[in-house]
């Protein structure tokens, strides 16, 4: 079988982290078959639909790497590829379905259709469609339509029998016929409904996979009842499991980010977000975690996707993503922090080369993502400190701080050249010569440089800084703590 799947968004907003973990499935699931990965969007709501997401939409696929065989930009045997141009097609399938009995014209109101189903719940009975236009004769459709009704196309659902399929996760999965109602096909205003231009369009298309999420397998029965009412062999179905937040609850905006844009703009890197994805519900063999695209193309299978609701942690993405950093060289590395730095209005292209290596190097294990560079190297990037107050009131409440850390100033103040090995040369005498240890004082140096108890290494810190500011900001600690001493004594 020459392997054919799609991934089909509606571009309503930005790729959710959803969406790009089907859109990878489908990626890889091609891609280790030697098949063929369409790209389709589903723009038939013209209410929600707009190029702006349409544009967002390929931008964050081609971030992620995953180029498309056919689609939009690329094109095809089977274009147009956007539903909003192929009206005509199922303009032509609904005629067909029409003309074999498989659908009928109901010609209900949306006001009539929501009165009947309050009155139903509120008796607890079936809320379905009732069929009532489903027995109209020709007479009593005229006079419908004369009343200015236009009328929405459903399709004639049978009162029983089974619909069923084996899903390449999920196995083996039953509907009865008799609990899906007549589900419409085409609006009232003309528009196709999903289920039925997903239907058209996946055979056109000759999908032969349809890899998707668990939540659309309630639509999978009416789908199939469709492609028998055609005459099509339906492709093969594999529903993969749904993606959770930590709570439990399924993945949304009130968990944080969700959208791959918003992933990016948090320094995530596309080939950890790739990795991430690949392991909501896929595993290789319960053990590695560690993949680069090219790798995941030889190894995925949609066997090895589980049953289960995948949980998204960030905390897990971040950690991935600091090993995909680490396994950077490190001018690759620099240069992907620089642009990060740059695009948040933070160029560092006026400083010197050794100064911008030796940021990005200091920051060490600490850079888990990009943003991480702006988080813990703020102290050397931006001209006024940022002190954390809490910090500050530990380094407050030590006796002397404050001399100690004019001493140290006096100290660095006097070198003769301010390299690392110097730096710490001077502190640790000058920590020596004041009778304390090395790591007191530099814990208290470390809260006057860069305004935290936690930052890269002290030394690293000074050498960031230069001379000047060092000894200034040492300076104005000493002096802080002088004034706020004198205050509580007085």
């Amino acid at each position: 079988m020459n392997v054919r799947v799609r991934f089909a968004p509606s571009p309503s907003g930005h790729l959710h982290v959803g969406g790009a973990r089907t859109a990878l499935f489908n990626y890889l699931f091609a891609r280790s078959r030697a098949g063929v990965f369409v790209l389709r969007i589903e723009d038939t709501d013209a209410a929600r639909s707009t190029d702006e997401s349409v544009r967002g939409i390929l931008d964050s696929l081609r971030w992620l790497g995953l180029t498309w065989d056919e689609g939009p930009g690329v094109g095809g045997p089977h274009a147009p590829y956007a539903q909003a141009q192929r009206r005509a097609l199922y303009d032509a399938a609904a005629r067909r379905l029409r003309e074999i009995g498989a659908a009928y014209p109901c010609y209900c109101t949306a006001d009539e259709l929501a009165a009947r189903r309050e009155k139903l719940a509120a008796r607890g009975e079936d809320s379905r469609y009732d069929g009532r236009c489903r027995a109209l004769d020709d007479a009593a459709r005229a006079r419908l339509a004369s009343e200015g009704r236009a009328p929405a196309l459903r399709f004639a659902t049978p009162a029983s029998g089974e619909v069923a399929w084996d899903d390449v996760v999920r196995g083996r999965v039953v509907f009865q016929a008799g609990v899906l109602d007549d589900f419409v096909l085409v609006r009232s205003d003309g528009l196709p409904t999903y289920n039925f231009a997903c239907v058209v369009d996946d055979h056109d298309m000759e999908i032969t996979h349809v890899v998707r999420g668990d939540d659309h397998i309630s639509n999978t029965p009416r789908q199939i009842l469709l492609y028998r009412a055609f005459g099509w062999a339906p492709p093969v179905f594999a529903h993969v499991p749904m993606i959770l937040g930590a709570d439990g609850s399924r993945l949304s905006k009130r968990h944080g980010a969700t959208s791959v844009e918003a992933f990016r703009d948090l320094g995530i890197l596309p080939g950890a977000m790739v990795n991430f994805l690949a392991l909501l519900g896929w595993s290789y063999d319960g053990q590695r975690e560690i993949f680069s695209l090219a790798e995941l193309e030889r190894v995925f299978t949609l066997e090895r996707v589980g049953t289960n609701p995948a949980v998204f942690s960030l905390e897990k993405l971040e950690w991935m993503n600091g090993q995909h950093l680490r396994q950077l060289d490190a001018g690759h590395r620099q240069r992907l922090v620089e642009e990060f730095l740059a695009a948040r209005g933070r160029d560092l292209s006026g400083r010197p080369p050794e100064w911008r290596a030796l940021f990005v190097r200091a920051l060490g294990e600490r850079l888990r993502t990009l943003a991480d560079a702006e988080r813990y190297g703020a102290f050397a990037l931006d001209e006024t400190l940022d002190m954390d107050e809490a910090a500050w009131a530990g380094v407050r409440a030590r006796p002397e701080a404050g001399p100690h850390l004019a001493a140290l100033a006096d100290a660095l103040a006097a070198l003769p050249s301010f390299d690392l090995e110097r730096v710490e040369q001077a502190t640790r005498g000058r920590a020596a010569e004041l009778g304390m240890k090395a790591g007191e004082l530099i814990g208290l140096a470390r809260v006057a440089l860069t305004g935290r108890t936690f930052s890269p290494g002290i030394f690293e810190v000074m050498a960031l800084l230069g001379r000047e500011r060092t000894v200034e900001r040492l300076r104005a600690a000493a002096a802080r703590w002088a004034k706020e001493a004198a205050a509580t004594a007085g």
